[in-house]
């Protein structure tokens, strides 16, 4: 059985997980800047929590290719008032920390936060593997080569499912030493992969269940959608919902979107037919 301890709650994730998406950022490829204010934080949150959200994963730092690299200060300048505003407003809300950096992560989980989504595995903070250790939270594993401003430079790979799958085994291996409970792995979709190698990844996705974990599936809106089908992010929405359902054929546990009510639907019909 699949659980993760979020504060002390046991998160059965036998039925499949929603994570919504509030990005804090002005330059995010999809809703850059939509959230700035803590008014329309607040009001999104509220309106994914509304929709059936099971995690609000809140960040401040822009990981589309090429963005442009912010401060720690910055970061935490930007993400901490809205952590605590919103854990104010929806008491009991489980807020997942989108960053790769140690100290922000322990501030915010320090604020009230429950989970920290790392993109970079903790290859950009050699400090992150400790802190999760001793924060004891769960923590998301990703899969990126290089750094948001080089990772697509860096798709080359030999077999990206089987160097993905050892990649983790190492990772988890590292994780496990220090004695960390709860993993979530994400393959990192479009981070440092190509558009063949995405769609191979998610073709293969139920292969990564031999590591044994909750998979973490994050495809809404990205380019490996838009671009090839020649359309753009915000006309996405359909394609996000096709692909959500295929990740969830193959054995994902938890869908990272931006669109909450159309992935809480997906995860309904397809609880439905198994």
């Amino acid at each position: 059985m699949k659980t993760i301890n979020c504060k002390g709650n046991l998160i059965d994730l036998k039925i499949p997980k929603v994570m919504g998406i509030l990005n804090l950022t002005p330059d995010s490829f999809y809703d850059g800047g939509k959230y700035n204010s803590e008014k329309d934080a607040i009001q999104q949150t509220g309106k994914m929590l509304k929709e059936g959200a099971d995690f609000i994963d809140i960040g401040a730092y822009s990981s589309r290719p090429g963005a442009k690299n912010i401060s720690k200060k910055e970061e935490l300048q930007r993400i901490l008032p809205v952590i605590r505003l919103i854990l104010r407003e929806f008491p009991g809300v489980l807020v997942s920390v989108d960053t790769f950096r140690s100290e922000v992560a322990r501030k915010c989980i320090e604020a009230g936060a429950c989970m920290i989504n790392d993109i970079s595995g903790g290859n950009l903070d050699k400090k992150m593997f400790d802190t999760v250790a001793e924060l004891q939270v769960p923590y998301i594993l990703m899969h990126m080569p290089g750094t948001p401003q080089t990772m697509q430079k860096m798709a080359k790979y030999n077999d990206v499912v089987k160097e993905l799958i050892y990649y983790f085994s190492k990772k988890v291996s590292q994780l496990r030493d220090l004695e960390v409970n709860d993993i979530i792995l994400d393959v990192g979709f479009g981070f440092g992969k190509t558009l063949d190698q995405n769609y191979e990844l998610l073709k293969n996705l139920d292969l990564f269940k031999i590591l044994d974990l909750p998979i973490l599936t994050g495809v809404s809106r990205k380019s490996m959608l838009y671009k090839f089908l020649n359309i753009e992010p915000e006309d996405a929405l359909n394609a996000t919902s096709i692909v959500n359902t295929l990740a969830l054929m193959k054995g994902t546990d938890i869908l990272r979107v931006h669109d909450v009510k159309q992935a809480v639907e997906s995860v309904k019909l397809f609880q439905k037919i198994k």
